[in-house]
């Protein structure tokens, strides 16, 4: 049964189902295991960059398609639930309103870039997303009429999803069961659902025609696909889930600017994640999504307690001052590239698969 809801892509490595299992049970259990505001965050937004690093990776990782317009999808995906709430108020017609809007924009672009621009080499690709990306983010600072310009927009949900509606009298394990954490666990279903579609997607026999055509472009066109039409589903597939990611942190922050969901900044981190996690492999996207976004939320409180174990030895706690977490992220990162070549699933999974050899004395 559980093999044929992961589509039949099993983890195929013993610590890396593990890995999976713990970070899986942590999400589920998050509100409970750690509670406080700044850790309900930290959970809520790995199940948004999870389906955001997971659509990436279906162009990068099996398509073999570098974008950097990704987060543009993302913005507009945010764009769509804060300007239609604010316009219409806080109602559920309000989201779905929203919603519908965002996805045929980012479709509607997705396509327009699909089909002047993948017939181009890839990296001249890269650059024409990477000036999209950047004209809309240029667009969304200065339509302050609209978009709220650099200040963004604030916005209420329905009020069954906020803190201040009750669900249950008396607190489930000393725990407040309300709006708040029914938000959560919706963007857990919705993220755990997207995520399974996504796996389903490459293991399909349309995921198997875009690794072919990753592999190997010219030999896929050569047997018959239709490269440039399979590299556009691909973009608009990904286009989708990844407004959808930007949906669920609108309604997760109830906010939504150019520094949110919009920013160069965010599109380093998505590929900071597929990269740690393993290109390739859509479980990577969801353990890069956990250790970037922990490290992220973390590190700065770590390095301040190391900094306080080490103030007898000056040069230590000027190292581990919380200003410098930037370094030691950037360290973090070349070490997991140095010992994890292949991210963290890939390199799991091919130790699995070592064969063992028995020396003869």
């Amino acid at each position: 049964m559980l093999s044929r809801v992961l589509s039949y892509d099993l983890p195929r490595s013993a610590p890396l189902a593990l890995l999976l299992a713990l970070t899986a049970l942590g999400l589920l259990a998050a509100p409970f295991l750690f509670p406080g505001v700044k850790a309900l965050g930290v959970a809520a937004k790995i199940l948004v960059f999870i389906v955001l690093a997971a659509s990436f990776d279906l162009l990068l990782g099996y398509t073999g398609i570098v974008s950097f317009a990704h987060t543009m999808f993302f913005g507009i995906g945010a764009y769509g639930i804060a300007i239609a709430s604010l316009r219409m108020g806080a109602g559920w017609d309000a989201l779905a309103l929203g919603a519908l809007a965002a996805l045929g924009l980012s479709l509607t672009l997705a396509l327009l870039i699909g089909i002047v621009s993948l017939r181009v080499r890839a990296i001249f690709f890269a650059m024409i997303t990477l000036a999209v990306a950047a004209a809309f983010q240029t667009l969304a600072s200065q339509f302050s009429e609209l978009t709220g310009g650099e200040d963004g927009l604030s916005f209420r949900v329905p009020a069954l999803l906020t803190s201040a509606t009750r669900l249950l009298p008396d607190p489930v394990l000393g725990v407040n069961i309300d709006g708040r954490i029914l938000c959560y666990y919706l963007l857990l279903a919705v993220s755990t659902a997207l995520f399974l579609i996504l796996l389903r997607v490459v293991n399909s026999p349309f995921g198997r025609v875009l690794q072919a055509i990753r592999d190997n472009e010219f030999r896929a066109e050569a047997i018959g696909y239709r490269v440039v039409v399979f590299r556009t589903l691909s973009s608009l597939i990904s286009a989708l889930f990844a407004t959808l990611a930007g949906m669920m942190l609108a309604i997760w922050l109830r906010y939504n600017g150019p520094d949110t969901s919009l920013s160069f900044e965010i599109m380093m981190d998505v590929l900071l994640m597929v990269v740690i996690g393993g290109m390739g492999t859509l479980y990577g996207a969801v353990l890069g999504a956990a250790v970037f976004m922990v490290a992220q939320a973390y590190l700065q409180d770590l390095l301040r307690v190391l900094a306080q174990a080490t103030e007898a030895a000056p040069m230590l706690a000027a190292l581990f001052s919380p200003d410098r977490w930037l370094l030691w992220m950037g360290l973090l990162f070349v070490c997991s590239v140095y010992f994890f070549p292949n991210g963290i699933v890939g390199e799991l999974r091919r130790i699995a698969h070592q064969p063992i050899t028995l020396r003869s004395r």
